[in-house]
């Protein structure tokens, strides 16, 4: 959706909800305007308030949310923010399931779990689903009972490979987000998420909004410092002033949600080649640390036949204080990994670039090394860079979110192309 949007006309209200109304876009085939409300609801709309400035609040929320999964790989209806209250999105048949995932046991699950105390942590996160039924409670489904409803949405039947796409999902989304929060000391202790059908290319994508109502966040871990709408429901009584209040950790939400898109970890890949002439394995190299929004510069120097300059380029790298990853590309014997190794205290990997006639023989420079070094050896290019992406992901969130969400693609992927094969023989 290359498009520049400047004055939007709206097309007929698709849909209303508590705190947003959804709108067709004519001239935009296939999408909606998402127009939030300065509404704030708990106990489905049993409590029902007013607060100047929550749909601003709430659209900054989501959409920084929805950049940060989107930037990571995840596939969302998100487009673009298009105003301070809304933001256009792909036009979704909305599938009437809340996903919840969770890290701590509160709230409600207490109520339905008697026994279980507050602050259990579930490893993995738990997936709970409940249908949206307000005269019901939105009561809570098994699994079977999603699939034995054999809903259809955006021409896509709902049966198991789609709810297990949900499930990985929805686990996968919480993760990226609880790292994301990691930094800022606060915890992400669960989230309501929504998925849809989009219309256009029949799959299903993350939708709906992700704003202050869609989790619980505690700084520090501390409940008592809690940021999100629960500070609403728990109020026995709904004043002005309690009122503000709210607003206020709303607002913090919103301040601090831009932060989730910048880390202020640094780090690069340095890959070192024997030769020019391996320069196009090691653009391969340079071109999958983009994937992952990682620096990476090339140089060409020989451990064998310059090994002062080798330690110079070295120590060039070490003396700025950005964290390093070396990726050592020398193919016949390989003296660069071995030698960079014996040298540094930063990682080093060996990519070296195999021959057909002499693969086998080479390899072993790169995988038989003296006692005391520690450079383990990819063949893949791609692979050396995420070995790299692996090492930074550790202290960066940006980059975990592109390893979790590729993990989770590749699984969706493999998934997909089984459902197809096994239609194909049936």
């Amino acid at each position: 959706f290359k498009i520049i949007f400047l004055d939007l006309k709206l097309g007929k209200k698709v849909n209303e909800g508590k705190t947003k109304e959804v709108y067709e876009l004519p001239d935009i085939p296939g999408c909606v305007l998402m127009q939030s409300k300065d509404q704030i609801t708990a106990g489905n709309a049993a409590r029902k308030d007013r607060m100047e400035g929550k749909a601003a609040i709430s659209n900054t929320t989501t959409s920084c949310v929805f950049q940060l999964l989107q930037e990571a790989g995840i596939k969302t209806a998100f487009v673009r923010k298009q105003s301070d209250t809304a933001f256009i999105a792909a036009h979704c048949e909305m599938i009437p399931i809340e996903w919840v995932c969770r890290r701590i046991a509160t709230g409600s699950f207490l109520k339905r779990n008697p026994g279980v105390k507050e602050g259990y942590k579930f490893y993995p996160p738990k997936i709970e689903m409940f249908y949206k039924d307000d005269a019901n409670n939105d009561p809570q489904w098994s699994e079977e009972q999603l699939i034995e409803a054999k809903f259809c949405f955006g021409g896509l039947p709902i049966g198991q490979t789609e709810v297990d796409i949900m499930a990985r999902s929805t686990q996968a989304i919480f993760e990226i987000l609880e790292k994301a929060w990691q930094p800022q000391n606060c915890t992400l202790v669960d989230l309501k998420i929504e998925f849809g059908v989009n219309i256009l290319t029949k799959e299903i994508v993350l939708a709906d909004v992700i704003d202050n109502d869609s989790w619980r966040l505690w700084p520090a871990g501390d409940r008592s410092q809690q940021k999100d709408k629960q500070s609403y429901r728990d109020l026995k009584e709904v004043t002005p002033e309690a009122l503000q209040m709210v607003k206020r950790n709303f607002e913090w939400v919103a301040e601090r949600v831009e932060l989730l898109l910048k880390t202020k970890s640094q780090g690069r890949v340095v890959v070192l080649m024997g030769s020019p002439s391996d320069l196009s394995h090691c653009e391969k190299i340079k071109k999958a640390c983009a994937t992952f929004g990682i620096p990476c510069e090339l140089r060409v120097t020989s451990a064998h036949k310059g090994p002062d300059e080798t330690l110079r380029i070295k120590a060039e790298y070490e003396g700025d204080g950005i964290p390093t990853v070396f990726v050592a590309v020398a193919g016949r014997s390989n003296g660069l990994g071995p030698v960079m190794s014996g040298n540094t205290a930063y990682p080093v990997v060996n990519c070296p670039p195999l021959s057909a006639d002499w693969g086998t023989q080479d390899v072993w420079s790169s995988l038989r090394l003296p006692s005391g070094l520690s450079c383990p050896t990819t063949l893949s290019p791609e692979g050396a860079a995420q070995f790299a992406a692996q090492i930074f992901g550790l202290n960066n969130h940006l980059v975990w979110a592109k390893l979790r969400a590729s993990l989770l693609n590749t699984w969706i992927s493999l998934k997909q192309a089984d459902k197809k094969l096994r239609e194909c023989t049936l």
